[in-house]
């Protein structure tokens, strides 16, 4: 039998390892900036184009690589950062397996601009396809420039499995957030098809993330601090308020490392137990430090999750510290056992000697006294009596000029007896509608009985009038008398401004303000004012989870997303006009049977089901 096993090419074990580390372009920007924070940068500077689809360009200021040195980082399993197996138990650096530039160089064109600070010129090499085309001396400036071309150019299956643009940029900007956050003692810049999107100068943790989620995010943190012999933890939870129902605000960073741990995750969302709705999810940027030998970074490709020796003590001190945080700042509720300073003496009265009050009586004060003595009021003890109610009537036959005498023989109807307890409207209405646990809308038919679910029905109707009023044009909207102003941060104000005009069909009307704010004038008529900022809160979520390309669809999903918020929610009391009113214009949709994520809005009793269940 001939030998049928055989090494794979170069080539296509480097394609194959892509596949593991590069998934989206978002990938290439994750391992090129933790390159440059390896090299000792202290700017870092990202540029992307078509959602990094046709360019990836990282550009610091760091050490710098030789040219043999250039050459050895595409190759596989090539590192400067461990040497020997124990090196993996005592990581300080981002990248340590020599795998993120040989499996790019794979699947894109690579051009890497290099130089140290010690040599005259520079190092530029072009590859291609894992295949190096040039390697040159080159002028160039001290630090490494990586531009990362025309990904998956030779994998096209991979490149048609990419999302839309808007998609992409998404995560790249979840990637850049994640290294962003983790060093704020580092300078970085984002760039997107020529716009600046980010510019976070040198700061503090504090300073970062309001740098990056918006000026409005100062106010909602709260500090947490700890430090105890297993774990350090530092960093900032939001306040119970602005929990969300998305899963946007979290970060957990260890050694400074992005990682992904529900169990960690699960500690902090116990902390907030009793502080926030179900369903809601607290926001927190923490920062834990631990000994490097008593975690594996090696088990997951990308590096995103981390295995503790110790996870219960982990737990346990981050549930007890963001606790305390929430305690000590007065968000959660807390025994106070201190006075009321209200009750201090004021300071301009302590030293003086307290005197008694004076208390004057008038013994000569009769309140049953008829004439009042000179200084006093006198209440007669003796009430005049009323006159008679028939008086009331003295002289009306006089004023009417006519008798009154008849009025003995006036009939009045009375009220029709019948055997039923309750009246019956279905006479004024045509129908009878019941509203069950203030959630479903139940109403009689021929054939038995139609069960309605108000939410959904009232999704139905608010869709197909959103997306009839975004495609005809013709949305009303009522205007305010105070314009609000609403705060995001740079990527939301970019979502914002590419959805502006359906938005405007809808009924919005506002313009752009500073980097962050936005100033509404007018809203739709269906909403009131306090739900516009929620509205559009939940609407740039499902855009950021779900946002497809340009076009009907993206018309269909701002629809959708806005009806799901202006909807009237579960637990809302209907009048039977209002239930009525839903129901008829459930009945006026082109889809009456399902909302408009293919949920079913309606269910059908027959009567022959409740005659089964009395045989």
């Amino acid at each position: 039998m001939t030998d049928i096993i055989q090494l794979l090419p170069d080539h296509v074990a480097n394609q194959i390892a892509a596949g593991e580390v590069v998934q989206r372009p978002a990938s290439v920007v994750k391992e090129l900036l933790e390159n440059a924070i390896d090299a000792a940068a202290t700017q870092i500077s990202l540029v992307v184009k078509d959602a990094g689809k046709t360019l990836v360009q990282v550009t610091d200021n760091g050490i710098g690589m030789s040219p043999t040195d250039a050459r050895l980082s595409f190759e596989r399993h090539a590192t400067s950062k461990i040497k020997t197996a124990d090196d993996l138990f005592n990581l300080h650096t981002k990248g340590f397996r020599g795998e993120a530039l040989a499996s790019i160089a794979a699947i894109a064109h690579v051009e890497l601009k290099t130089k140290t600070s010690d040599a005259e010129v520079g190092t530029k090499i072009t590859i291609e396809g894992s295949e190096v085309s040039s390697q040159e001396a080159a002028v160039v400036p001290k630090g490494t420039t990586i531009a990362v071309k025309n990904l998956f150019y030779n994998i096209p299956a991979r490149r048609n499995f990419l999302k839309s643009n808007t998609v992409e940029t998404r995560h790249i900007i979840d990637e850049f957030h994640r290294v962003a956050l983790a060093h704020p003692q580092l300078a970085f810049t984002m760039l997107h098809n020529g716009s600046d999107v980010f510019n976070l100068p040198i700061s503090n943790a504090r300073q970062r993330i309001v740098n990056i989620f918006g000026s409005k995010t100062n106010e909602k943190l709260v500090p947490v601090e700890e430090e105890t012999e297993i774990v350090r933890v530092k960093g900032f939870v939001l306040k119970p308020q602005f929990a969300r129902k998305s899963r946007g605000e979290q970060f957990f960073f260890v050694n400074d490392r992005f990682i992904k741990s529900p169990y960690l995750h699960h500690a902090v969302g116990s902390a907030f137990e009793g502080l926030v709705k179900d369903g809601m999810h607290p926001g927190y940027f923490l920062f834990l430090d631990v000994d490097t030998k008593s975690i594996d970074i090696n088990i997951h490709p990308t590096k995103t999750e981390i295995k503790f020796d110790d996870e219960h003590a982990i737990y346990a001190m981050l549930r007890a510290t963001v606790k305390h945080s929430l305690g000590q700042f007065s968000i959660a509720p807390v025994l106070d056992f201190n006075k009321e300073s209200g009750f201090d003496t004021p300071y301009a009265y302590s030293k003086k000697a307290p005197v008694a009050p004076t208390i004057e009586v008038d013994k000569d004060f009769n309140p049953f006294q008829k004439e009042a003595k000179q200084g006093h009021i006198a209440f007669p003890y003796k009430r005049e009596k009323s006159p008679a109610w028939e008086s009331l009537y003295v002289g009306l036959k006089q004023d009417l000029g006519h008798s009154v005498s008849g009025i003995e023989n006036i009939e009045f109807e009375s009220e029709e007896v019948t055997g039923r307890l309750f009246e019956s409207d279905t006479e004024a209405t045509g129908q009878i509608t019941f509203q069950l646990h203030n959630k479903y809308i139940i109403s009689p038919i021929k054939s038995g009985m139609m069960v309605i679910h108000q939410h959904l029905a009232h999704q139905r109707i608010l869709y197909e009038e959103l997306l009839k009023n975004i495609t005809v044009q013709e949305a009303v909207s009522q205007q305010l008398l105070f314009p609000l102003q609403l705060h995001f941060s740079k990527p939301d104000i970019e979502i914002i401004q590419k959805i502006k005009e359906q938005l405007e069909h809808t009924g919005f009307v506002f313009q752009f303000g500073s980097d962050e704010t936005i100033e509404i004038s007018g809203i739709p008529v269906t909403i009131s004012e306090s739900q516009a900022a929620k509205v559009l809160e939940q609407l740039l979520t499902d855009i950021k989870e779900e946002v497809p390309d340009p076009g009907f669809s993206q018309n269909d999903l701002l629809a959708k997303s806005m009806a799901k918020s202006m909807a009237v929610k579960t637990g809302t009391v209907l009048n039977r006009n209002e239930q009525e009113h839903l129901v008829n214009q459930l009945f006026a949709c082109k889809e009456p049977n399902v909302s408009p994520n293919n949920q079913p809005i309606l269910v059908t009793f027959d009567v022959t089901d409740f005659d089964k269940k009395f045989m």
